[in-house]
């Protein structure tokens, strides 16, 4: 294979692998169409040992991170707890009561490479979270954390809030995500989501808070979004009325749109006191 034909291929695989499009590659963070910015996202899930790590963590977000994120210009930032509902779980819903997730949008990839960086240098945030920062080995604040990176998807460029999430009214989310079994196949399905589904779904009143590609993180390849309602019955509701859609069925059956999800995981979440989401 002749020298350019290589650095062609091996640009080409680690595109794919990286799940970004040839446009990302050329403008990172930026919907080559349409010029309009992407933000990238951190979705952080704190797994707990115990109830009573929670309320070091809450206390360390609500009066030290978010605070230290949002003077760094990564807001609103979201932090949501398990959902309990009645009744059985689905089979691919994932179950975590101990578990708080944190949703935190940048503006572009350069903030979030240089984040802790910013945080460590940071006073005020350093002395509002002492307790949690210093907490000792035999009593730690959290047994683990599992962090993924994402970007924006074109159709949906930034985190959109309803208007129950603005006023911080009741309301709950449910956050998915689909697995595909190959790279070329999870870039269509984020085709097909900037081809007509987003629009769906705000039009019928799930109320999308922001989908996000993988980027970097466990397994991938696969894409996640996170929709909203005042109440259950309501978000039930919006969902039958997507289904039913005239739009949703011929995006569903467009056979360049087959086989794109080899698996779908999904969480009932409901935001703490201090979420900004």
């Amino acid at each position: 294979m002749k020298r350019r034909e290589f650095l062609k291929t091996s640009v080409a695989a680690s595109t794919l692998l990286g799940l970004g499009s040839a446009e990302a590659v050329a403008r990172p963070g930026a919907d080559a169409a349409g010029g309009k910015h992407r933000e990238h996202y951190e979705l952080r899930v704190y797994h707990l040992k115990s109830p009573d790590n929670r309320p070091l963590l809450d206390s360390y977000l609500s009066k030290a991170l978010l605070p230290a994120l949002n003077r760094l210009g990564s807001k609103p930032v979201g932090v949501f707890a398990q959902q309990e509902r009645a009744g059985t779980t689905q089979p691919s819903e994932v179950t975590d009561a101990l578990a708080v997730l944190v949703l935190i949008p940048y503006p572009n990839i350069a903030a979030f490479a240089s984040t802790s960086t910013r945080l460590a240098d940071d006073q005020e945030f350093l002395a509002a979270g002492a307790e949690y920062l210093q907490s000792p080995k035999d009593k730690p604040a959290f047994t683990r954390i599992d962090s993924w990176l994402m970007l924006a998807f074109a159709g949906m460029p930034k985190i959109e809030l309803p208007a129950y999430c603005r006023e911080s009214k009741p309301r709950m989310f449910e956050m998915r995500t689909y697995e595909s079994h190959s790279e070329l196949k999870a870039l269509k399905k984020v085709e097909m989501f900037n081809s007509g589904e987003i629009q769906l779904m705000r039009d019928v009143g799930l109320g999308p808070i922001f989908y996000g590609q993988a980027l970097i993180g466990s397994n991938l390849p696969h894409l996640t979004y996170m929709l909203s309602a005042e109440d259950q019955a309501a978000h039930s509701k919006h969902w039958d009325a997507f289904k039913k859609s005239p739009i949703w069925e011929k995006l569903q059956k467009d056979p360049q749109y087959a086989d794109t999800v080899s698996k779908i995981n999904n969480r009932f979440l409901v935001p703490t006191a201090y979420s900004q989401i």
